[in-house]
């Protein structure tokens, strides 16, 4: 085994208390609205290969609940550079859109319980009534809607009786928490559009933080590994599988959230949106242009899977952020190529 981090760590303390049975079952699960970049590589290769290491098995999963910004395309893409980085799911490779059934099953199990209503106001409003870090929420004056009257309305919103906004399903939690993601956050919005792989089935969707834990469930994720942004995000993911009805328990595995440090590179634009902007811009040539920090860009301007991998060992897993200085990457590529060309 590698140099280990706190992961591994935290994996060995698993297995000797006999959680999970030793298994070790990871997922990697990127949003197909672009190409991926050097910061998803750090991903890639701590969830396949820590699933390696411990004989276990890592799912490509592809977080595709925002049929906005989704083609087929980015999904071709994806697969491309996981292979091309050395890395194979097998059989494994799951999409969000494979459990919307179940997931909407679990939503109607919430409103039974009176964990959820449906909430007229717009995202907008609903900004402005969450309160701050000082001060606390105001709570939607459709909080206390009958548990009827909210399965009725969802109904009509899944039969796509509403306007895109209109109409948002919010999980009812506490509008005083200290934590924010906890003050009443949206579970389901209207979104009346196509789907490129459900078609016009659904005219609702669920949102990332529903979707994340109810799948990493289903799929009997054991260790969710998440980038250090999502840290605030574990209280929802846990109280959302608290909530799961009662006849899903039976499942044996529990997932659990852990959090690492993104990968940042100086001189680097890291944020896909951004990215995005470019190519939409014509600045560059496509998201696989030499001058993108992508890891198809790289591909094409002579980076070696290898050196990529070798970059990612020796920056390493940390739970702080920091920057690595590009050089880095530089000197990688230089050692393998010295090796090879």
């Amino acid at each position: 085994m590698k140099n280990k981090n706190f992961i591994h760590h935290i994996i060995d303390n698993d297995n000797q208390d006999g959680k999970y049975d030793g298994r070790v079952y990871t997922r990697f699960p990127p949003e197909p609205n672009g190409y991926l970049h050097i910061g998803h590589a750090k991903a890639i290769c701590l969830n396949f290969s820590i699933a390696e290491e411990y004989n276990g098995k890592c799912n490509l999963r592809f977080d595709d609940t925002n049929p906005i910004a989704e083609e087929k395309e980015y999904v071709e893409s994806i697969k491309k550079d996981i292979r091309w980085l050395g890395f194979d799911w097998k059989d494994r490779i799951f999409f969000a859109s494979d459990y919307f059934d179940d997931m909407y099953r679990y939503a109607i199990s919430l409103i039974n319980n009176n964990l959820a209503y449906v909430c007229d106001l717009t995202n907008e409003e609903i900004k402005d009534t969450r309160g701050t870090l000082t001060t606390f929420g105001k709570e939607s004056p459709f909080r206390n809607r009958s548990i009827d009257e909210n399965l009725k309305l969802f109904q009509d919103m899944k039969d796509g009786k509403f306007m895109n906004g209109e109409k948002t399903l919010r999980a009812k939690i506490d509008m005083s928490n200290a934590n924010m993601l906890m003050r009443d956050p949206v579970i389901y919005r209207v979104l009346n559009k196509t789907h490129h792989r459900t078609a016009d089935k659904w005219n609702i969707y669920p949102m990332y933080d529903w979707a994340h834990g109810q799948c990493d469930y289903i799929e009997q994720i054991s260790h969710s590994l998440c980038s250090l942004e999502f840290k605030p995000h574990r209280d929802l993911y846990e109280w959302f599988l608290d909530s799961l009805p009662s006849g899903s328990q039976k499942l044996k595995i529990r997932p659990k959230q852990r959090e690492f440090a993104r990968l940042n590179l100086s001189y680097t634009i890291m944020s896909k949106r951004k990215l995005s902007k470019l190519v939409e811009n014509s600045i560059v040539s496509g998201w696989d242009d030499p001058r993108m920090p992508t890891i198809s860009g790289l591909r094409r301007r002579g980076y070696t899977p290898a050196s990529i991998r070798n970059f990612v060992e020796k920056v390493g897993i940390a739970k702080r952020e920091n920057i690595i200085d590009v050089s880095l990457l530089e000197f990688c590529a230089r050692e393998d190529l010295n090796k090879t060309a």
